[in-house]
């Protein structure tokens, strides 16, 4: 007990240090651990030189869309007329190069166009922020402090890499970046060459972006053809009996999930769903907790989820996926 507490006691004060540390003390302390991993203090020192806390990027930080919007003003918000006519029409028009991807990484093409088409409107919208900025201020914030240090100093191996030049490194106000939308640690893990000109390019390349979105998703276990769910309404159902116990506590998404139950029990327990495979189990949830309508998801979902762990879009990327591949075809 007495071990537990101060084990408690040390990381309040760690917490407590790093909300009262000054910026110019944090950077200092970061420069440090980036000089020690191999980055060199040149290019740290270029990154943060007359750097300040970018304000707006906290204030972002507590108004995210997946928090404050309701499942259907999310929905749509995101899955527009625009995306989907847009969607289908870059789907026609990447079709060889997207198949291509498809067959090297055994995941669904047209899942690739509607990450594409979420994360940055099919490339037109990638951020003006600049991502060291905001990843410092971030780090400094400490509500997410370890996170996004750990995505700054990744960032600054991407600098001293050579991917991209700094006037040029620029993104979403949290850190993402690229037609992809990638965190600076998932480029490093996930990123690839599909054109085959030395670079990995997610900023200027539809074949690397493609290709690096399709890498990910095989990594997070991504089944062709297995789907991802259904909406389903009218339920009338015990919900605290379906509570899954022990939700994973790796995505807050799956904290409102019910226990996986193959398809045919959730047909017994009155809840109807159409075109989903009955090898496979499901989960529910609903779109707020004292809705009659929710979702049965499955197949490559929590795949889905892997990439932004919040429900409203994962099923934002299903429904443009479903969409493209509907009205993609001849």
């Amino acid at each position: 007990m007495m071990r537990l507490f101060s084990g408690l006691t040390f990381g309040l004060l760690l917490h407590m240090s790093a909300a009262a540390e000054t910026f110019e003390n944090y950077l200092e302390r970061v420069k440090a651990r980036a000089v020690t991993e191999g980055i060199a203090a040149a290019t740290v020192d270029m990154a943060f030189s007359d750097l300040e806390r970018d304000e707006r990027v906290i204030g972002f930080d507590r108004r995210q869309p997946e928090f404050v919007q309701t499942f259907d003003e999310y929905l749509e918000a995101r899955v527009t007329d625009y995306r989907r006519n847009r969607g289908v029409e870059l789907f026609r028009q990447h079709e060889a190069l997207l198949a291509r991807i498809a067959a090297e990484y055994k995941v669904d093409p047209e899942y690739l166009v509607a990450f594409w088409g979420l994360e940055t409107n099919f490339g037109q919208y990638q951020g003006k922020y600049s991502i060291v900025r905001s990843l410092a201020t971030l780090g400094h914030d400490p509500r997410r402090s370890t996170f996004f240090t750990n995505e700054l100093v990744n960032a600054l191996r991407i600098l001293d890499e050579g991917h991209i030049s700094p006037e040029k490194f620029v993104g979403a106000w949290a850190g993402a970046m690229g037609q992809a939308q990638f965190m600076p640690s998932s480029f490093l893990n996930f990123a690839q060459d599909f054109d085959g000109d030395g670079r990995k390019d997610i900023w200027a390349s539809e074949a690397d972006v493609f290709a690096s979105i399709a890498n990910y998703l095989a990594l997070a276990g991504w089944k062709p053809g297995a789907g991802w769910g259904t909406s389903v309404s009218g339920l009338h159902i015990d919900w605290s009996s379906l509570k899954d116990p022990e939700p994973e506590t790796r995505c807050r998404a799956l904290r409102h999930h019910s226990v996986k139950k193959p398809l045919s029990d959730w047909q017994e327990l009155g809840v109807s769903a159409s075109g989903l495979r009955d090898d496979q189990d499901y989960a529910l949830f609903l779109k707020s907790d004292d809705a009659a309508d929710g979702y049965l998801v499955g197949g490559n979902f929590r795949a889905i989820l892997s990439y932004n762990c919040a429900n409203k879009y994962a099923v934002s990327v299903g429904l443009l996926a479903d969409w493209i591949k509907e009205h993609a075809e001849p």
